[in-house]
């Protein structure tokens, strides 16, 4: 009897994935780098105090002494653009941070228990998907008041369900691997077999995953920002940057708007492609 031709969707199965140009990745981490490093040491970086006013500066186009010109207020761009990146950057860490460890122990708990325990989450989480995170965060905002700790909580939980439906998922088949099954046999409880062997195996896959949450909080804080709802003024921030540079667009002047705006696309993009390679790397994914 011959052998039935697969058909195209196992092909498509079958093939190897095809991977992105290893520059591309290289070039990611370098500029990211380069963006952190520059958030990190802004005091030695920044050319001038990014608070700073000057009255006959007043949206100077770039010179040798403002390399990317003065905003409406005569503030140096380049200076407030390298110090925004301090509140542009720690607000998503801290939301990524907190969103996958509440959603780690989370899916840990569903997909190790099982039962009820797993139903009675899963209903929650199906609750908090049907909310958009960057509703929940405007939501804390009209209740705490505007800033960066009411969106960073808000957002924290609103994450926790991916992370945690993953992990659930990943927890749901190691735990019939043969090696769960022999760690029971030695008579190793199922607390210390979840927490010392299920949960490191899993954890680089949700952690790949995770960075990917990075780029997207990125951008709803920034839009939070803009909104007037997040950092508020004189702080340096990207999206309230891009609220400031109004007034100058309407002047023509539209590089005090499009210097942040290209920065949170920059940041996004490249965490993206960081997070998919290390994605492709780990062999991450929902398991079926």
């Amino acid at each position: 009897m011959t052998a039935t031709p697969p058909t195209l969707a196992v092909r498509m199965l079958r093939a190897p994935r095809r991977r992105r140009p290893r520059v591309l990745y290289l070039g990611s981490v370098i500029v990211l780098a380069a963006v952190v490093l520059a958030a990190i040491f802004a005091p030695l970086v920044a050319p001038y105090d990014p608070d700073a006013v000057d009255f006959t500066s007043f949206l100077a186009p770039p010179s040798a002494a403002h390399w990317l010109g003065t905003d409406s207020l005569g503030r140096d761009l380049l200076s407030r653009l390298v110090y925004g990146g301090r509140t542009a950057l720690i607000g998503p860490l801290l939301v990524v941070i907190f969103s996958t460890v509440i959603g780690i122990l989370l899916g840990l708990w569903a997909g190790w228990r099982g039962g009820w325990i797993d139903a009675a989450l899963s209903r929650v989480f199906d609750v908090l998907f049907a909310f958009p995170s960057l509703l929940i965060a405007i939501m804390a905002v009209a209740l705490f008041g505007k800033g960066l700790v009411a969106p960073i909580i808000a957002m924290s939980i609103a994450y926790a369900p991916f992370v945690a439906r993953l992990t659930r998922s990943l927890v749901a088949a190691e735990r019939t691997r043969p090696y769960v099954s022999a760690y029971r046999v030695q008579g190793f409880g199922g607390a210390w077999i979840a927490l010392r062997r299920v949960l490191p195996n899993v954890t680089p896959i949700v952690g790949a995953q995770s960075t990917l949450n990075f780029g997207y909080v990125l951008a709803e804080l920034a839009g939070l920002s803009f909104l007037g709802l997040g950092v508020q003024a004189p702080t340096a921030d990207w999206g309230a940057m891009i609220n400031e540079a109004q007034s100058g667009v309407a002047a023509g002047q539209f590089l005090p708007a499009i210097a942040p705006a290209v920065a949170v696309v920059l940041v996004v993009v490249c965490v993206n492609i960081i997070g998919e390679e290390l994605s492709d790397r780990i062999g991450g994914g929902i398991p079926a």
